[in-house]
């Protein structure tokens, strides 16, 4: 079947249809991972998108098997695949790896995601580069669906859990405010043998609870739309209790504290953006997926930056002058991505 690609520009591009034959409608965003696929697809943060993956040849080790019973998923981070569709230049029919069960196009079938292949990633990904992120749909001939736009939208309340859950480990206990949680976040945590009480993003009765430190998760979307999760973090803030932000935790811990966000041109989507720690040359590569970032002008006077990307110059992580709050726009659970940044759970698990 002949699919295409048309943003919001008026830009057309055709391909062949693969996964489940379905028109839909998102963000058009690049990633330039070699590998991760089933990672990012099940990372609830790129719900509202349509990733463009840029590596040319994708598929290629198939996909695992998706089922554990407790749900602390490996190669998944999360229960389903959260994208609107997906882009490729090449999908590989056939599969090859030891743990493999399916192939992406299957997989993709079995949850109803759209995807299109033979196309142009190199000139898309230009595109999106010099224009920015824009809407885009990818429909049969003559068919019209209307553009989708999810930074108008509260992305997190739809892939935020519904009632709380606790994962019982070692005497010390985080709550981890689930704004689109990687479950990898929750193993690192669980690895250092430290229990976890995973809350909805609005979830007013975190106060009440008996733990040790707070984490806000990564998610999707604009953070200025997350006003519950804002407003929670400002209450936390008023007690001297460790406070870990992640990705769009990040913003939502500047935007409690004050400073603004803005969104980026591209964004940064990738297992390879190189990251400096402020006020040292020490610079660490890790595993990127946003579109909005802080504003590092903004900040008052309690605040300091931590780390900077050192591709664009952007804000990648703030902290507190004296209390124990202190974030990273960078995903230091590295899955998929290098694990240079790995040391900051330990870090947080140890002023608990």
């Amino acid at each position: 079947m002949i699919l295409k690609l048309v943003l919001e520009d008026g830009s057309i591009f055709s391909g062949y249809s693969f996964g489940y034959p379905l028109s839909t409608s998102g963000e058009v965003v690049f990633n330039t991972g070699m590998v991760g696929y089933t990672e990012s697809l099940t990372d609830p943060s790129y719900s509202g998108q349509i990733p463009v993956l840029t590596y040319p040849i994708i598929g290629n080790y198939g996909v695992p098997d998706f089922n554990k019973e407790d749900g602390l998923y490996e190669c998944f981070e999360s229960e389903k695949i959260h994208i609107k569709g997906l882009v490729v230049a090449e999908l590989s029919a056939e599969y090859s790896h030891w743990n493999a069960v399916d192939s992406l196009s299957g997989w993709l079938y079995k949850n109803k995601v759209p995807g299109i292949g033979g196309i142009d990633t190199r000139c898309l990904t230009k595109k999106l580069r010099e224009r920015g992120t824009m809407s885009g749909k990818i429909v049969q001939e003559n068919e019209y669906i209307d553009f989708f736009d999810p930074s108008k939208e509260n992305m997190v309340s739809g892939v935020s859990i519904r009632e709380p859950i606790l994962y019982q480990a070692g005497s010390k206990r985080v709550a981890v405010i689930d704004c689109g949680c990687k479950m990898n976040i929750i193993n690192s945590l669980l690895k250092l043998n430290v229990s976890v009480l995973r809350v909805p993003w609005d979830y007013n009765d975190l106060l009440r609870e008996k733990v040790d430190g707070f984490l806000i998760s990564n998610g999707p979307g604009d953070p200025k739309q997350c006003t519950s999760t804002i407003n929670i973090v400002k209450d936390l803030m008023r007690k001297n209790t460790p406070i870990l932000g992640i990705c769009l935790g990040s913003q939502i811990m500047a935007l409690s504290g004050g400073a603004e966000t803005y969104k980026l041109k591209f964004g940064h989507r990738s297992q390879n953006q190189p990251c400096i720690r402020v006020g040292t040359k020490r610079c660490y590569i890790t595993s990127q997926n946003h579109g909005y970032v802080v504003d590092s002008r903004s900040l008052s006077e309690e605040w300091e930056p931590w780390f900077f990307n050192a591709n664009d110059g952007t804000n990648e992580g703030i902290r507190h002058k004296t209390k124990p709050f202190y974030s990273v726009q960078f995903h230091p659970e590295a899955a998929p991505g290098p694990t240079d940044t790995s040391f900051l759970f330990k870090e947080f698990v140890a002023s608990l």
